[in-house]
């Protein structure tokens, strides 16, 4: 299966990406469709250079979709890993959404077991 590497440095959101997550139709489709209860939370990771374009290679037909219940809008989730751990990355269809940014979910505390912090670099294996 065809894989992009990303590498990102991690920043602090603004806590969407965990009222998201833990919304309990998101967090049923992430059971269903990806194999894994997620932790509440993202890990935000910001692109720069090369890695933007790269970014681009995240085609929504590749990825599973995320169906929005009334009022929200779609995401689409690429199976993924960090130092061998399961995730996923999220990209929300919301308009002016960031290009540089991408977010990581998980069935565990990323920043917690990896000993992440802010501007730390950190490289995300997708599989398309």
């Amino acid at each position: 299966m065809p894989q992009v590497t990303f590498e990102g440095t991690v920043f602090s959101g603004k806590g969407t990406g965990k009222r998201f997550v833990s919304l309990p139709w998101v967090t049923l489709q992430i059971e269903q469709k990806l194999g894994f209860t997620p932790y509440s939370g993202t890990l935000n990771l910001r692109l720069t250079g090369q890695e933007l374009i790269k970014r681009k290679s995240l085609d929504p037909k590749q990825g599973i979709t995320i169906t929005p219940e009334s009022g929200f809008l779609p995401g689409t989730a690429y199976r993924a890993s960090i130092q061998g751990l399961e995730c996923a990355v999220v990209v929300p269809d919301v308009p002016g959404y960031p290009q540089d940014v991408i977010e990581v979910i998980s069935p565990i505390y990323l920043r917690g077991k990896l000993g992440l912090s802010d501007g730390k670099k950190v490289t995300v294996v997708v599989t398309l």
